[in-house]
């Protein structure tokens, strides 16, 4: 059986966090000062402090999305329905994913009551999202203290 090379599945999102889907649309995010996330870039943590653009292709004005930003890797935590917070992995590699859906119509989408192992199928199941139309994640790891860089002084 060939492997494959699609890095959402090398890198264990599609599986961990989504179900096996075709991109249909372009998903773009883009941080101050870094370069466009790619699928199993790296970005540190203070490339990451502030909520990035993104960039949805298409023309149809009409359509609604609900993009969806996870660390699928940490034990904790249009309309911004939860506001951004950067991610500040603790310990080891971090994945973070931003899953686009596109929606049937406008529809509220309300605030999960927890970011505490945020489950992306069950919001997309319980909002009757379907699967995504694109995804694209970026690693991250935790960044030392300039004072703490491994270096005995």
């Amino acid at each position: 059986m060939p492997r494959s090379t699609d890095p959402l599945v090398i890198g264990r999102v599609i599986g961990d966090v989504l179900e096996p889907f075709t991109s249909s649309i372009s998903l773009r995010v883009l941080y101050n000062n870094c370069p466009e996330v790619i699928n199993c870039c790296e970005l540190k943590p203070s490339q990451i402090v502030n909520k990035p653009r993104v960039e949805i292709g298409g023309d149809d004005l009409r359509t609604f999305y609900t993009l969806v930003m996870v660390d699928p890797d940490a034990p904790s935590p249009g309309e911004e329905v939860v506001s951004y917070e950067g991610p500040r992995p603790m310990m080891g590699i971090h994945r973070i994913v931003f899953v686009l859906f596109r929606q049937s119509g406008r529809q509220t989408i309300y605030a999960p009551g927890w970011r505490q192992n945020f489950n992306t199928r069950d919001f997309s199941e319980l909002y009757n999202l379907g699967l995504p139309v694109a995804a694209t994640y970026f690693n991250c790891k935790r960044q030392n203290d300039s004072a703490r860089d491994g270096r005995r002084r």
